[in-house]
């Protein structure tokens, strides 16, 4: 038998029935010869004419009689690429021997994940720098949601992310975020309310009893009467923890589509801004080896930008 796995991750096998499989049926000979793949995606492969007997596409329950010539040619499972380096262009706002910033743009997935398994600011990590493949989640050491844009510190080095995640540990790392909500704040505040899994939909983050201990400071930055924008600083770091935070005092982002409303308001009919209006504007850490204050500036992106001028000059008007 002949195994090859091409750069690209592509299978590519060579093999031949043995004499002593002959009369089983070829997913059960192939379960046989490659104990490495898993049976499900054995037939997936057959499903998808990725096995050929003698040349031909192979059935799943065709028999084999020993000494027929099998070839596989497949390409891999989504999950194979989640940690392949892939070019990808990086706004990258700070870069030395320990560590980079990155300004990430909406819709980019920072960890490969389900539905995500490719294209993600991990995978561009590795090609930008290799040596962030000895490094935990290629030197990530927090998160932005996919269409959540702004700032992020990622470590190049192993003590560079131990002492990075040892500062988000002791809360010494200020994120400061602007966030467009519903309604009209008028006063500065804070929401002190624990974070867990939502009982019912698995897939969402709630308010709930016994959640983790989580608070988030905000105050007001523009007023425009149905919306406003404002400057939220996360004392703690929990899943979605903005999201769920202002949506449990009755003001949920514009545009999100989980934990905002469900018509469409007046402010985002105003706004046309197609995610949750959140932007991760503002940044500081102490830098891991030369212990100095590292203050860092993510402009609004375009798109953020454009929601405040549809609204101010509706304001105006």
């Amino acid at each position: 038998m002949a195994l090859h796995y091409r750069t690209e991750g592509a299978i590519d096998l060579e093999l031949t029935v043995p004499a002593d499989m002959a009369g089983l049926r070829l997913d059960q000979a192939l379960a046989r010869l490659l104990p490495q793949h898993s049976r499900s995606r054995i037939s997936a492969w057959m499903r998808l004419g990725d096995v050929k007997v003698a040349g031909a596409v192979a059935k799943p329950k065709q028999k084999v009689w020993g000494g027929e010539p099998i070839r596989v040619f497949a390409m891999p499972a989504p999950e194979a690429l989640a940690h392949l380096p892939q070019a990808m262009a990086l706004a990258i706002t700070h870069e030395d021997d320990a560590l980079m910033v990155i300004d990430k743009p909406a819709g980019l997935v920072v960890h490969p994940g389900s539905g995500n398994w490719s294209g993600t600011l991990l995978n561009a990590l590795l090609h930008h720098c290799p040596a962030c493949a000895h490094v935990p989640r290629a030197g990530i050491v927090h998160r932005l949601d996919k269409d959540t844009s702004g700032l992020m510190v990622v470590a190049k080095t192993l003590a560079a992310h131990t002492e990075l995640v040892r500062q988000i540990q002791r809360r010494s790392v200020a994120r400061i975020y602007y966030a467009l909500a519903h309604g009209d704040i008028e006063a500065p505040g804070s929401v002190d309310a624990p974070i867990g899994r939502h009982r019912v939909q698995r897939t969402r983050m709630a308010v709930v009893a016994g959640g983790r201990h989580a608070r988030t400071h905000y105050a007001p930055v523009q007023r425009f009467g149905h919306a406003t924008l404002l400057e939220c600083a996360l004392e703690t770091g929990r899943t979605h923890q903005i999201r769920v935070h202002l949506a449990a005092i009755g003001h949920p982002l514009l545009g999100d589509p989980v934990y905002g409303r469900r018509r469409e308001s007046q402010a985002e009919r105003i706004a046309l801004i197609g995610r949750q209006a959140l932007h991760a504007q503002r940044l500081e850490f102490e830098h891991p080896v030369s212990g100095q204050r590292m203050r860092f500036r993510a402009a609004l992106p375009h798109d953020l930008q454009a929601a405040l001028e549809r609204l101010r000059a509706v304001q105006a008007a």
